[in-house]
């Protein structure tokens, strides 16, 4: 019984002695942690200010402050094990095993990481173009370091990863600065082409929403069972797009509808042959 009595204070002796040794270390790399976590996050707010106030890229200011942040933050890291007394190269080394280990399991993720440092050095878009991309049209809020944002035209906000945007189409409709809207419509055999071409002409160069170069035509589609088939081919801004497509078309059925125009219906000709 004395031999286990004797034992036990011996162990808790020890235990006391290193906590004892050990606590100052700790205790500092505590606060340490604290103010190094409030200066880090001091210096991004100066980070983000002194990048606004410039004409950096809206693309690539919210990567930066990404990249920026891990880097602050990994150093701090780094320095606080260095207060608890753990070896800078063995730690570094360990992260660096860690690390890999992560990669592995994060082979995904990463993969993202790399597709959005492509979609920054090639630049297949940029903040506020509007692109089609996955099935989703709308325009790109932010580029970050996994995924990129689009807002449609419906304000939904749809988030895509990086890999997914590489791995696939991506149209672009803000490249030259103008879309052309086709806005097909049609009027009946026997009526006048020219003026009906002429009326929505009109609607076309009255149009605020229009862009004037390049300049507005009409044309004639096609020759439909039912009628003429004419086609509107106004250019907008990709942000006037929907307006032009839906209150332009909607003018330019008025207008004719004012001229005695009317719809194309469903026609037939029969013809009687004598027995």
């Amino acid at each position: 019984m004395e031999n286990i009595t004797s034992s036990l204070s011996s162990f808790y002796d020890s235990l006391a002695s290193g906590i004892g040794s050990f606590a100052p270390s700790i205790l500092g790399a505590i606060i340490a942690f604290i103010i190094g976590l409030w200066v880090v996050k001091f210096l991004m707010k100066l980070i983000r200010k002194g990048f606004d106030k410039t004409a950096m890229d809206a693309t690539l200011k919210p990567f930066l402050i990404t990249v920026i942040s891990f880097a602050l933050k990994a150093v701090l890291f780094i320095a606080v094990a260095g207060i608890v007394g753990i070896q800078v190269a063995s730690f570094i080394a360990l992260l660096g095993i860690v690390g890999g280990a992560i990669a592995l399991g994060f082979q995904g993720s990463l993969g993202h990481l790399a597709s959005g440092v492509m979609l920054l050095l090639f630049r297949p878009f940029k903040v506020g173009d509007l692109i089609e991309v996955n099935g989703e049209l709308g325009f790109v809020r932010e580029i970050s370091v996994f995924v990129t944002f689009l807002e449609t035209f419906q304000n939904k906000t749809s988030i895509l990863p990086n890999g997914s945007i590489t791995a696939n189409k991506i149209v672009n409709y803000s490249t030259i600065g103008n879309l052309r809207v086709d806005m097909p419509f049609a009027i009946r055999y026997g009526a006048d082409i020219k003026k009906a071409k002429a009326i929505a002409l009109k609607v076309l160069e009255n149009d605020s929403n229009v862009l004037k170069d390049p300049a507005p035509r009409i044309a004639v589609n096609n020759l439909g069972e039912n009628g003429v088939e004419l086609l509107a081919l106004p250019y907008s801004t990709c942000e006037q797009y929907w307006d032009v497509y839906w209150d332009t078309r909607q003018q330019i059925v008025e207008a004719l509808g004012e001229a005695g125009f009317e719809a194309p219906l469903p026609q037939r000709i029969v013809t009687m042959t004598q027995a």
